[in-house]
């Protein structure tokens, strides 16, 4: 094993955009609207293409493999919803 590769660390990192759309997921919102005013303020972005990548994401390997749990919960409720 090279020095700079832990067996920690994931193969095919997150991108920096990435791990802030998983980020947002993580937190809990007291309030309506206040996680589409944090998707604007901190990703400068629109809720709608915020969510389009966010369905990206959720089906994306690398993120199932980093965020298991997050990335089923957001799978099942996608799923439950159509």
């Amino acid at each position: 094993m090279s020095e700079d590769a832990t067996p920690n660390e994931p193969k095919n990192p997150l991108t920096e955009q990435e791990q802030k759309i998983i980020s947002i997921e993580k937190r809990r919102w007291k309030y309506q609207g206040a996680k589409e005013q944090a998707v604007r303020s901190e990703l400068g972005m629109s809720a709608v293409s915020y969510y389009q990548q966010l369905n990206r994401l959720i089906d994306n390997p690398r993120v199932i493999e980093q965020e298991p749990a997050l990335t089923r919960r957001l799978r099942e409720h996608r799923d439950s919803e159509v």
